[in-house]
């Protein structure tokens, strides 16, 4: 784990095209501006867990072909 200072204003360059910046402090809350290309996905962690076990279930899920079969026939 790499760990750094900023002060407000300052940021961090993620790979060269992703910018992380310290937009506020107050208190013991830090706010963040993330700038980064469309195609990246940005979640806060608990988010991105919630993503990646809906889709853990989701890929476990057993279908049946005779039911995917009868949905097609229209």
């Amino acid at each position: 784990m790499l760990i750094l200072s900023r002060k407000m204003d300052e940021s961090i360059v993620i790979d060269s095209n992703t910018e992380v910046k310290i937009v506020g402090v107050e208190g013991d809350h830090i706010k963040l501006g993330i700038v980064a290309p469309r195609h990246i996905s940005v979640h806060r962690k608990e988010v991105f867990e919630a993503i990646q076990a809906e889709n853990k279930l989701a890929s476990n899920v057993k279908v049946d072909l005779k039911d995917l079969s009868s949905i097609f026939k229209h």
